[in-house]
C-alpha cells in the first residue's frame, strides 16, 4: 500500500507550555477547526478529548502526553499535547525526543513562567525549531510586547511578532497579519473562520513600523532576503514567509503569534503558521545512531526506500489491547505481521498490529512510513527508548535520559489479597513511567515508590487504586537524598575465600573522586598489563553500582563521583566475575568511608505569585523554611517571588500558602539541583528514609 501523504506535508509536533497556559485548550480548538472533532470539549467541565484519564478530567490539569492527528490545508499534522505540571516532565521530555517542531503556548498575563523555561530549554536540548502563541489575550492585564520581550530576556530566544493584537483584554478581537497586511477579526463568541479586512486606518502607522521591524529582522537572518532588502528591491509575502521558515527551522528566528484559544480566536492562523515555518520529517537532518557491533557511528534518512528504524518513546498498558509501544519510525516502512529487531534488548519481535492513536481510541493501519508516530500491540519486552530497526541493517538510536526522582513513600498492601495485585500493578507503571522507581527496602520490609513530586505520586497511587483494584497504605512522604564525597582517595578490595574445592580470589586498588553537582557517576579502568583480565571489568563496574546504592554516611545513594581502577590481582584458578563483583563492591564501600562523605539535599526553584498585602508574610514564611530569596518582579498588581527552597521544607506549602494569603496566591517548583545539607541538619534527618 503506497504512502497517501508525502513526507513533506507531514508535521510532527508538540504543544508545550507552562501549567494553565492553556495547551489542552488550544489542543481542543485544532481539533475542532481541522474537523477531527465535532464538539469542543472543555477542561473545567471534564470534557476535553485529550485529557481522557479520570485523573485528569477531575483535577482539569495534563497527566499523560495525548497523541493524534488531523489534516490542514493539505497538510497532516501529528500532535502530542503535552502535560505542563513539572512532577510529569518526562512526559515532555519523551515527546520532544521524538518531535520535529513545537508550539510553546504563554499566557499573555503571566508571560514566561517557570516551566516554559523549562520546556524551552527541553526543546533547545533536543534541537526543535518552535513557534509561540501568547494565548489568553482576551484576559485583564493581557501584554502582547511585555511576553515578546520575557522571552527574549528569560529564554534567550530571538521572537518575530508576525501578527499585533487587534485590541486588548476585553476589546480583543482579532489580530493584524504583518505579512500579508490584513486584519483578521473574530465577530461574537461563536466559533468560526475571522473575517478578513482591511487595516484599521488608526493602526495604520504602527503596523507599517512593525512590518518594517520584521523584514529587517528576518533579512538579518536569512542571506537571501538580505539580499533583496539592500537592493530595494520589492519584498513578497511569499518571500518573507519562505524566508522565516529558513530561520525558524535554522533556529535563529521564532515566530510569534497571539489568540484566545477558549473565545476560538487565532487558531487557523495558528494553523497555518505550522504548516508554513516548522519542519516536514524531511527538513531535519537525518537521524543519527551507531552500529550495536562496532560503534561506529550510523545514520538514517528520512525516507521510505531506507532501512526501517523506530523509537519507542512511551509505553501504556491499555485495559482492552494490552501493552502498546507508541514509537516514532525515522526510516523505512513496516506492515502488521512484520519482523523487527528490538536492537537494545537484542531480541526479534513481531509487530502484531499498529495502530494511529487519536488520544485514547485507535483507528488500524495496515502499513507505517518515515516520519510516522504510531502505536504497536505486542511488543512485550520493548520499554521507553528502545530502538526497532530491520533485522538486516541494525542500528542503535540515541535513548531518552530522564530527571532521577526526588520525592519517596512507602506502600504496603491493605489485605493479604493485594499483595500479588500491588506487585503487578507496581510493575505496570514503572514499565509506563521511566521517573516512576520501586524498590524493596531490605532493612524496614517497606516497598518504597519515588517520584518526581507530591502530585505524581498521588496519581499514581490513584491509579493503583482504580486501574488494578489496590487497596494499599501510603506512608508520610520522604526527600529523596543523595551522598557524595568530599575528597579524593585511594582504596582497596579484596574478595578471598578458601573452600574444599576451587576457591574466590578478587584484588582491586581504585582512586575516588567527587565530581561536579550534576555530573553523575563515571568509572574508568587504568588497568595496564593484565594485572586485571579484561573479562572482569565489567562485573567490576556492577559492583562498583551496586555499593553505590547506599552511602557510608546515611545509606543514601551516592553521586556525582568518579571511580577509577587503576590496579588490582587475579588468581588463574579461584578469579570469578562474582569474587571480582564482591572486590569491587568492597573497595568502593572501604572508599566512601574514608572520604568524608557529605549529604546532599534536593534544592527547588519556586515562584510564589501573592497579592502586595500578603508580600510579607510570604517572605518571612519562606526564610523561616530555609528559603534563599532571588527575587520579587511585579505582575500587574500581584509580586512574584522567585526563590530556592529545600524539599524537604516544601511538604504541605500549598496548604499553608493559602491560609496565610485566603486562597489568594499561587506557587509553582521545579528541581534546581542538589545541594550540601547544612551541617546542624544533617543529625535531624532520619537514617531510615532512604530515597
Amino acid at each position: 500500500m503506497a504512502r497517501t501523504i508525502p513526507i513533506e506535508k507531514i508535521r510532527n509536533i508538540g504543544i508545550i507550555a507552562h501549567i494553565d497556559a492553556g495547551k489542552t485548550t488550544v489542543t481542543e480548538r485544532v481539533l475542532f477547526f481541522t474537523g477531527r472533532t465535532y464538539k469542543i470539549g472543555d477542561v473545567d467541565a471534564g470534557t476535553t478529548v485529550m485529557d481522557w484519564m479520570p485523573q485528569e478530567r477531575e483535577r482539569g490539569i495534563t497527566i499523560t502526553a495525548a497523541a493524534t492527528s488531523c489534516d490542514w490545508r493539505d497538510h497532516r499534522v501529528n500532535v502530542i499535547d503535552t502535560p505542563g505540571h513539572v512532577d510529569f516532565t518526562a512526559e515532555v521530555e519523551r515527546s520532544l525526543r521524538v518531535l520535529d517542531g513545537g508550539v510553546v503556548v504563554f499566557d499573555a498575563v503571566s508571560g514566561v513562567e517557570p516551566q516554559s523555561e523549562t520546556v524551552w530549554r527541553q526543546a533547545n536540548k533536543y534541537s526543535v525549531p518552535r513557534i509561540c502563541f501568547i494565548n489568553k489575550m482576551d484576559r485583564v492585564g493581557a501584554d502582547f510586547q511585555g511576553t515578546v520581550a520575557m522571552i527574549k530576556e528569560r529564554l534567550g530566544a530571538t521572537p518575530v511578532p508576525i501578527q499585533e493584537p487587534l485590541g486588548q483584554e476585553s476589546a480583543f478581537r482579532g489580530m493584524v497579519d504583518l505579512i500579508e497586511e490584513r486584519a483578521l477579526v473574530y465577530e461574537g463568541a461563536v466559533p468560526a473562520l475571522p473575517l478578513v479586512q482591511d487595516i484599521p486606518l488608526e493602526l495604520m502607522e504602527q503596523v507599517a513600523r512593525s512590518r518594517e521591524s520584521l523584514i529587517e529582522r528576518v533579512a538579518e537572518a536569512d542571506e537571501e532576503l538580505m539580499m533583496r532588502y539592500l537592493e530595494g528591491a520589492a519584498i513578497s509575502p511569499d518571500q518573507i514567509k519562505a524566508a522565516l521558515r529558513r530561520a525558524t527551522l535554522a533556529y535563529r528566528l521564532v515566530p510569534v503569534l497571539c489568540g484566545s484559544a477558549l473565545r476560538h480566536k487565532g487558531i487557523q492562523p495558528m494553523l497555518d503558521a505550522v504548516v508554513d515555518y516548522l519542519p516536514s520529517p524531511a527538513d531535519k537532518p537525518p537521524i543519527r545512531g551507531h552500529d550495536p557491533k562496532t560503534g561506529q557511528a550510523l545514520s538514517r534518512e528520512a525516507r521510505d526506500e531506507a532501512p526501517f528504524s523506530a523509537l519507542a518513546f512511551k509505553i501504556v498498558a491499555d485495559p482492552y489491547v494490552g501493552r502498546l509501544a507508541y514509537m516514532r519510525v525515522y526510516s523505512g516502512h513496516a506492515k502488521t505481521g512484520d519482523q523487527v529487531m528490538n536492537i537494545t534488548r537484542g531480541e526479534r519481535m513481531r509487530l502484531g498490529r499498529l495502530v494511529q492513536m487519536h488520544a485514547n481510541q485507535r483507528v488500524e493501519l495496515e502499513e507505517v512510513y518515515a516520519g510516522s508516530i504510531v502505536a504497536a500491540v505486542g511488543l512485550k519486552s520493548t520499554y521507553t527508548g528502545d530502538t526497532l530497526c530491520d533485522v538486516a541493517h541494525p542500528i542503535i538510536l540515541e535513548s531518552i535520559t530522564f530527571p532521577e526522582p526526588v520525592i519517596a513513600v512507602a506502600v504496603e498492601p491493605k489485605t493479604k489479597a493485594d499483595q500479588d495485585k500491588l506487585g503487578l500493578a507496581l510493575n505496570t507503571l514503572q514499565d509506563e513511567d521511566p521517573t516512576f522507581q520501586v524498590r524493596y527496602d531490605q532493612e524496614t520490609g517497606q516497598t518504597v515508590i519515588s517520584g518526581m513530586g507530591e502530585l505524581h505520586l498521588e496519581v499514581l497511587v490513584d491509579r493503583m487504586l482504580r486501574e488494578y483494584r489496590v487497596e494499599a497504605r501510603v506512608g508520610r512522604p520522604q526527600v529523596a537524598y543523595r551522598e557524595t564525597i568530599s575528597i579524593p582517595v585511594r582504596a582497596e578490595g579484596r574478595f578471598i575465600k578458601q573452600t574444599g574445592g576451587h576457591g574466590q580470589y578478587g584484588h582491586v586498588v581504585m582512586e575516588l573522586e567527587p565530581r561536579e553537582r550534576g555530573a553523575g557517576l563515571e568509572f574508568v579502568s587504568k588497568i595496564v598489563g593484565g594485572s586485571v583480565p579484561r573479562e572482569f571489568i565489567s562485573p567490576i563496574w556492577a559492583g562498583v553500582k551496586e555499593a553505590l546504592n547506599n552511602g557510608a554516611l546515611a545509606g543514601y545513594p551516592v553521586i556525582d563521583l568518579r571511580v577509577t581502577l587503576v590496579d588490582g590481582s587475579y588468581h588463574e584458578v579461584d578469579s570469578s566475575e562474582m569474587a571480582f563483583k564482591m572486590a569491587g563492591s568492597l573497595g568502593v564501600k572501604a572508599g566512601l568511608a574514608k572520604a568524608k562523605p557529605i549529604l546532599l539535599e534536593p534544592i527547588m526553584k519556586m515562584e510564589v505569585i501573592t497579592p502586595e498585602e500578603f508580600l510579607g508574610e510570604v517572605i518571612g514564611d519562606l526564610n523561616a523554611r530555609r528559603g534563599y530569596i532571588q527575587g520579587i518582579d511585579i505582575r500587574g498588581t500581584d509580586r512574584v517571588v522567585h526563590c530556592h527552597l529545600p524539599l524537604g521544607e516544601a511538604f504541605g506549602y500549598a496548604t499553608d500558602l493559602r491560609s496565610m494569603t485566603q486562597g489568594r496566591a499561587t506557587h509553582t517548583m521545579e528541581l534546581y539541583r542538589y545541594q550540601v545539607v547544612p551541617e546542624e541538619m544533617v543529625a535531624k534527618i532520619s537514617v531510615r528514609g532512604r530515597g
